[in-house]
């Protein structure tokens, strides 16, 4: 994966180099500087000393900032990580509870809503949504901020989550205000996750509520709710919490949207202007990062679904 995006960022039609060195520059002073950044070398040498320097944890300088590229990912991380984690807990915390109903009034009107909105979450794009979301709320009604994170300067804390950081404070005024902030770019990313949750949980549910065992259960005379949410979801859960690891790389995909539609300072609005600038080494470094944190997440996502499924529960 890495080879390909180094290729295919190196091939397109444009010269960073060129862009750097500024209009005024002498074509001798732009391949002076792509010499000394060793962009004059052939493409698999380059991608060679690469790989070298990834395996040092070195992921080279940005050309435009001017800083390296590690600290530019952890100065925008905190951002990434706050609008990441509170679009997937809106899509669990709100998305299983819909399955489970939906399954459970199978062929209602809730349900065939239900499924309407969950396709709809699928088939609308998200900059669109999000624009929409921004006229309605923010432009018409007045109720949200436009974009940004915070209102003023950034709360002090070391964490760099403002929700956090202002809680530790005790700044329940900035707390507020932040989550004003947080509430359209979280919605938006969250929509398609929350449907594939919802469309996840409702078929698991299905598969086993004619179960042998859920039949016994009824039989003993359990509450429906017991036995629901109990001893049902436990079971239907586990195709959807494999898919939440897959869910996760698809929020990290949305976040170069979101963040650039609600000037959301993250990665992800880092990597859509390094995309435009054809910075080369942060647009790797952005697809680094982004590998690495799917790769940690569905090892989470592994050790939940052993401590969820009952047959390894048993063994």
């Amino acid at each position: 994966m890495i080879a390909v995006v180094f290729v295919i960022s190196h091939i397109i039609p444009a010269d960073p180099v060129a862009l750097v060195a500024g209009e005024t520059a002498t074509q001798e002073q732009i391949e002076a500087l792509r010499a000394k950044l060793g962009f004059d070398k052939p493409l698999h040498v380059q991608l060679f000393n690469y790989y070298a320097n990834l395996l040092r944890g070195d992921l080279g300088v940005s050309l435009y900032t001017a800083r390296p590229i590690t600290q530019d990912l952890a100065t925008r991380l905190p951002a990434t990580i706050e609008l990441t984690l509170a679009a997937m807990l809106l899509s669990i915390v709100v998305g299983i509870p819909l399955g489970v109903l939906s399954a459970v009034h199978r062929n209602s009107v809730f349900d065939h809503s239900l499924r309407i909105v969950t396709v709809s979450g699928l088939a609308i794009a998200s900059f669109w949504l999000g624009i929409m979301l921004q006229l309605l709320f923010s432009m018409k009604l007045g109720w949200t901020p436009l974009n940004g994170r915070i209102d003023g300067f950034p709360p002090r804390g070391g964490t760099g989550l403002f929700l956090v950081d202002t809680l530790v404070a005790g700044n329940f005024k900035g707390f507020w205000n932040a989550l004003e902030h947080l509430a359209l770019p979280t919605i938006t990313l969250a929509f398609p996750a929350l449907a594939t949750v919802v469309r996840f949980t409702r078929a698991g549910v299905l598969d086993v509520i004619q179960s042998a065992f859920v039949q016994y259960e009824r039989a003993m005379g359990l509450p429906s709710g017991v036995i629901v949410w109990k001893y049902i979801l436990r079971n239907a859960l586990i195709s959807t919490v494999t898919q939440i690891g897959l869910l996760f790389g698809i929020l990290l995909a949305g976040t170069v949207v979101i963040e650039t539609v609600f000037d959301w300072p993250g990665i992800g609005n880092y990597a859509f202007g390094s995309i435009l600038q054809s910075d080369y080494n942060a647009i790797m470094g952005f697809t680094v990062w982004a590998g690495v944190m799917f790769i940690l997440v569905n090892l989470l996502v592994d050790i939940l679904h052993s401590l969820i499924d009952p047959r390894e529960t048993r063994s």
